[in-house]
């Protein structure tokens, strides 16, 4: 992608967080913690994954690709946004600015088509048990996360190529800790309606789609749950499904909070926090909520460290 014939404007400056700028150490510390949790809880859960055989079902391998999806989004955000908050700002190349833009938006959107695979198995699982090893089969399993990948990249890789041919002439200034894209329209001196139409039908095979498919498979998985006469048989499905259902109600929730509802009237300040939400703390959430309610994820976590007890004796 070339940008230097549409351009004027070479650099970004992102100016973070200046109005909390006394607290900079503070955020500094507490961004720092949540990365280090964020990274080593996902690779800890791909870990358990690959080397245990109790957790080598469809189930545990679509966890494994919400972990990288985790990571990628983290890894896109985090890092620039320690150097902005420790040096007051961060410079960055038009092209990289809108770099960031994409992988950000990509792995967002791969984690959407994720979890509505992750819903879908689910379904499969409880209303369909008879049936499932024979429709959530290797071929549909590898393709279901072959195709989540090619769409999360395939659209964000249209809003990208729109953005691209836009004129950048100044100003240079984004109010916010990472390039989203709105910020980045904003300082476009060409006409935006085209591409802010193009995102609105886009989030309609990426977001709402995909939400709907996960609402419907839960309305199924109720309504089965719902059937079993035992408490105790309806607790096993239930507790199978309240960490996915947790981690979805997290996710789309805070989406829908910035891009979907009316944020004229917000400070920036309480923009960023909201956008902290579903960058930041969500791929830390995301590993310790599966962890922490997930039987079969704790006994293998177990069963590691007991095995690397005694090697070690």
């Amino acid at each position: 992608m070339s940008l230097e014939n549409h351009t004027q404007v070479s650099e970004i400056i992102l100016l973070g967080f200046p109005n909390l700028y006394k607290l900079n150490s503070l955020i500094f510390v507490l961004l720092l913690l949540i990365y280090f949790v964020t990274i080593n809880g996902n690779l800890l859960i791909i870990t358990l994954v690959a080397n245990s055989k109790n957790l080598q079902s469809p189930m545990y391998f679509f966890l494994t690709q919400l972990s990288m999806s985790d990571i990628l989004l983290t890894t896109d955000i985090v890092p620039n946004t320690l150097a902005s908050v420790m040096n007051g700002g961060i410079v960055m190349s038009l092209v990289g600015c809108i770099t960031q833009f994409y992988i950000f938006g990509a792995s967002e959107s791969l984690e959407c088509f994720i979890l509505t695979v992750m819903a879908y198995d689910r379904y499969l699982a409880i209303c369909n048990p008879l049936r499932y090893s024979s429709i959530m089969n290797y071929p549909l399993f590898l393709n279901l996360i072959l195709l989540s990948w090619l769409l999360g990249f395939f659209f964000t890789l249209v809003t990208l190529i729109t953005i691209s041919t836009l004129d950048f002439c100044g100003p240079n200034v984004i109010d916010h800790f990472f390039c989203d894209i709105n910020p980045i329209l904003d300082l476009s001196c060409s006409e935006t309606y085209t591409v802010h139409m193009e995102a609105l039908l886009l989030s309609v095979p990426v977001m709402v789609i995909p939400l709907m498919i996960t609402l419907t498979s839960y309305g199924c998985i109720g309504q089965a749950i719902l059937k079993v006469s035992s408490k105790i048989g309806r607790w096993k499905p239930f507790s199978t499904c309240s960490s996915h259902l947790t981690v979805v109600c997290m996710f789309y929730g805070t989406l829908i909070g910035i891009y979907m509802l009316p944020t004229k009237g917000l400070s920036p300040n309480i923009n960023k926090v909201i956008c902290l939400l579903y960058t930041v703390v969500t791929p830390m959430l995301n590993p310790i909520i599966y962890s922490l309610r997930n039987k079969d994820i704790k006994e293998a976590a177990k069963m590691i460290l007991l095995s690397n007890k005694f090697y070690h004796k």
